[in-house]
């Protein structure tokens, strides 16, 4: 698999393989860029070949699962720089991928061997929470390394940024409703939320206060329940949440989700969730989307509530609620001047936040080097 010439390896200043044999540690941490800051972002807990056993033997779906791994992180790591320079962030962007199933894999010692690997990076790194990883785990890497954030507790602990990034989503749809709708409230909208994790049952919360009613899917039972239990909603299976009859639709769960098998599919007029690498490729999906009236917010920026939530507690810095939502609800100005350059140059709403993200990082990669040769 070519790796220095592909799209996704393209301009990434670190890629790290690592394991550890006595916890069964196999990750890797992907540094995209350094330019505004240490790299930031979350790190996600996946058994990659699981999908690889259901139709190949055992060697070649692990070798499946490990490419997908490696594209995963590697793409992962490049939106987190252009989320972060998007909304503003001191921080560069980065990732990590543990391969293997959390449930099985996912123990303090394990942790703690990962923690000993980002520190070996010097700060260069710093990791969060994301699918599969939770305040708990970060806790335990955080007795081997310094450079973990979204830990409860202590002088500058943010906690889970899952409510943080739900309410980012939250008001981004409520820009997009206001853009393409023309309307300022989301009484009656409907939205179909795909993946009810933390950030999508918190996101549903703020849609029923707003009077939204919500179609839902998941492929956790229990997940559904406990939407359920705190009021109405309308379940569909996860083969056909993309294709209903909405007004929104909202991906929550893993990326890839808008390609060519759904796309023709899709009635929502808005696209607005917090999955991250929810095109299969850019420029592309964007596109088409775009020419079928269709307004898609770019998932770096619509999601980037989490990672908002926790710059204060790389940089040591204490930070109040109110302070931090602040900064949160700022997306939906974002999201709305990328809106309107779209509309303006008739150009995808993902080619027009990549160009203004590596803008961003290019600016201050030329203020680096600047300040290097004083």
């Amino acid at each position: 698999m070519p790796v220095f010439d592909s799209r996704s390896f393209r301009n990434h200043e670190q890629v790290v393989f690592c394991s550890d044999e006595a916890s069964g540690l196999k990750a890797i941490i992907a540094v995209h860029s350094t330019a505004l800051g240490p790299a930031t972002g979350g790190t996600r807990f996946w058994d990659y070949a699981a999908i690889h056993r259901r139709s190949a033997p055992i060697d070649i779906a692990e070798t499946r699962g490990e490419q997908d791994a490696v594209y995963d992180v590697l793409r992962l790591s490049r939106g987190m720089s252009f989320k972060n320079a998007m909304a503003g962030l001191r921080l560069g962007g980065g990732k990590s991928v543990i391969i293997g199933n959390p449930k099985e894999l996912g123990t303090p010692e394990l942790m703690r061997a990962f923690g000993r690997m980002i520190n070996r990076l010097g700060g260069s790194y710093y990791a969060a929470e994301d699918v599969g990883t939770s305040p708990d785990m970060l806790a335990a890497a955080s007795e081997t390394t310094d450079f973990v954030c979204g830990l409860d507790g202590g002088d500058f602990g943010t906690g889970d940024p899952s409510p943080h990034t739900a309410l980012g989503v939250f008001t981004g749809i409520q820009a997009s409703v206001k853009h393409r709708l023309g309307r300022d409230d989301l009484n009656g909208v409907r939205v179909a939320v795909q993946g009810l994790g933390h950030v999508g049952q918190y996101l549903i919360d703020h849609l029923r206060r707003a009077g939204a009613k919500v179609i839902v899917t998941d492929i956790v039972d229990a997940n559904i329940q406990s939407v359920l239990a705190r009021g109405e909603a309308e379940v569909v299976s996860p083969d056909v949440i993309h294709a209903v009859d909405c007004d929104v639709y909202a991906p929550c769960a893993l990326g890839g989700t808008l390609n060519p098998k759904t796309l023709g599919d899709i009635k929502a007029t808005i696209i607005a969730g917090a999955a991250n690498n929810q095109l299969e490729t850019e420029g592309k999906e964007d596109e088409q989307l775009r020419q079928r009236g269709i307004l898609y917010a770019p998932d770096y920026v619509i999601n980037a509530g989490g990672i908002i939530s926790v710059e204060s507690e790389v940089y040591k810095e204490k930070m109040d609620a109110i302070a931090r939502e602040a900064k949160v609800l700022r997306i939906g100005e974002t999201l709305t001047k990328i809106f309107n350059a779209s509309d303006k140059e008739t150009r995808p709403t993902g080619v027009i936040a990549n160009e203004m993200a590596e803008t961003i990082i290019r600016k201050a990669n030329e203020a680096k080097l600047a300040n290097a040769a004083e």
